[in-house]
Order: structure tokens, then sequence, then C-alpha cells
């Protein structure tokens, strides 16, 4: 019997913790000073609930910004809801934890990065899920920029490293 400690799922279960406690906060006063989230997630989970037409237009993944405005932020366990504006659309959603691709804040230059075997490169093959944090400048988007269509791609966080 080969037993070993999963450490890529502890990573993981973590790493999903502290998103869900730093959106808490965000609930319950604000985004404080210059913060503001770019969340990539997994659209084609089940436990995700968005808009058909949002659903047609991102097939696979999609991310969001929180930054200017947003509403009804809940937050539990498994995920969180939330309403964003989509052209003075105002949409809700749900995304659980376990959907999310990447969590990114670039006023502070940080990231976490999610990756499946599918997604891992050859050399981590020996690992069910392996999981990256990661610091990473990004440059600011506008929200509306979120919801224009465009080929979804993988970009390792790293290549944004000075």
């Amino acid at each position: 019997m080969n037993r070993s400690i999963d450490y890529g799922n502890l990573m993981h279960r973590a790493m999903r913790g502290l998103i869900q406690e730093v959106l808490e906060g965000v609930a319950k006063t604000g985004l404080p000073g210059k913060h503001h989230f770019f969340i990539t997630f997994d659209t084609l989970h089940p436990d995700v609930e968005l808009a058909d037409w949002l659903a047609d237009r991102y097939p696979t993944e999609m991310t969001i910004v929180i930054q200017h405005w947003f509403d009804n932020l809940e937050v539990t366990d498994e995920g969180f809801a939330i309403t964003l504006n989509f052209g003075n659309n105002p949409e809700p959603m749900y995304i659980p934890y376990d959907a999310i691709k990447t969590f990114v804040d670039p006023s502070v230059e940080f990231g976490l990065r999610f990756e499946t075997q599918d997604e891992a490169s050859d050399e981590e093959e020996d690992e069910d899920e392996t999981a990256e944090v990661d610091e990473a400048p990004m440059e600011e988007m506008a929200e509306d920029e979120a919801e224009k269509p465009r080929e979804a791609e993988v970009v390792r966080l790293d290549s944004f490293r000075k």
C-alpha cells in the first residue's frame, strides 16, 4: 500500500480558503484602496451559474473583474455569488471555488493559479493537481474589456515577471 501526503490538494484547499477569506472581507467592508481582482474560471464547471448569453459568449472560461461596480457579493464555503455589470446589464452569477483557474490582484502584484493534470507540464505528470503561488504584475483592465470575446489562451503568470 503506497500512502503519501497529497500536497497538491492540500495546497489547493488552502489557496481557495485564502480567496474565500479575501472575498468575505470585501463583502463586509468593500474593496480597500486600489485592490481589485481578475478571476478566471471554468464556465463548464457543473455548479457555475451565469446567464445563457454569457455562457454562449464564453463557452469554456471567463475572466471577471471585481473593481468599480459590483453588487450582492455573497460568500459561502463552496463559492461566491456576485452581480456584475456587462454593458449596463447587471448579471448575477455564482462561481464555486473549484471552478477558479486564476485569482489575481494586480494592485499588489499577487496571483494564484490552479492547474489540473490536463494543463500541467510533462514534468508534473506524477501529481494529480499542482498549485502555483505567483506574484504577477498586470496592466489594469476596464470591466468592459472582460466581456469582449476573444480566443482563450493559457498564460503562465511567470511570463509577466520582470
